[in-house]
């Protein structure tokens, strides 16, 4: 006689073996890619170092690029419950802060951690976007992603404090793409081999004149009108 599977049983189902599967298989083209360049990693380079044959690779994905939105998704969401970064402790902590000056810093801190893990990844995709339309399609609709959740970040950061005087949303939003995003991190971090602790000071700081016209430590808090 069979055995039965009764409720509460540990065996993982079918879902749960396919998103395992799915997982593992991303994670191993995120260090394949970072690691060796998105051109220069093959669908069967990916399959071997996750354990799988190339076949379930491409029936999981169907094309490399679908495989790298997964590991831009990863990168962005972490690889732990994947929660959305308004739903992450950081995100509600820069809510419920009422000064600009603790906001921005959690903000900073929290995406800082999303880039740390971008950076190498959107090396590799940009590159390989140069000449390949499908990898450009990619990285642009990850791009428009962020131009989007930033502008909310910038959204929450002005109910804390006013905007510079002559500085549009649309600016501020331009200012936190740049200095929280992966070009200067990598010249920064990668490339002068600067702390992630010391990138996080200086973009709190920059950000704070920058955007608000304030100086780190000074609350800016908004009055009543």
């Amino acid at each position: 006689m069979s055995p039965v599977n009764r409720p509460g049983s540990s065996s993982p189902t079918r879902r749960e073996r396919a998103r395992a599967t799915r997982r593992r298989i991303t994670r191993a083209a995120y260090a394949l890619f970072c690691q060796s360049g998105y051109a220069g990693t093959t669908m069967a380079d990916i399959a071997d170092a996750a354990g799988v044959a190339v076949q379930t690779v491409y029936f999981t994905f169907h094309t490399k690029g679908d495989l790298l939105s997964s590991t831009y998704d990863m990168a962005v969401l972490g690889d732990g419950d994947r929660a959305p970064p308004e739903r992450q402790p950081w995100y509600l902590a820069a809510v419920a802060e009422p000064t600009v000056t603790r906001a921005l810093r959690w903000v900073v801190e929290g995406a800082g951690e999303i880039v740390r893990r971008v950076t190498p990844l959107d090396l590799a995709a940009r590159a390989a976007a140069e000449s390949d339309p499908d990898t450009a399609r990619v990285w642009d609709h990850h791009e428009k992603m962020r131009a989007e959740s930033y502008r909310e970040l910038i959204d929450l950061l002005r109910g804390k404090a006013e905007l510079r005087p002559g500085l549009t949303p649309e600016r501020a939003t331009d200012l936190l793409l740049l200095f929280v995003g992966p070009a200067v991190y990598r010249s920064l971090v990668m490339d002068r081999a600067w702390a992630h602790r010391e990138w996080v000071d200086w973009t709190t700081a920059t950000l704070l004149e920058q955007a608000f016209g304030l100086r780190d430590g000074e609350p800016g808090i908004v009055t009543p009108n």
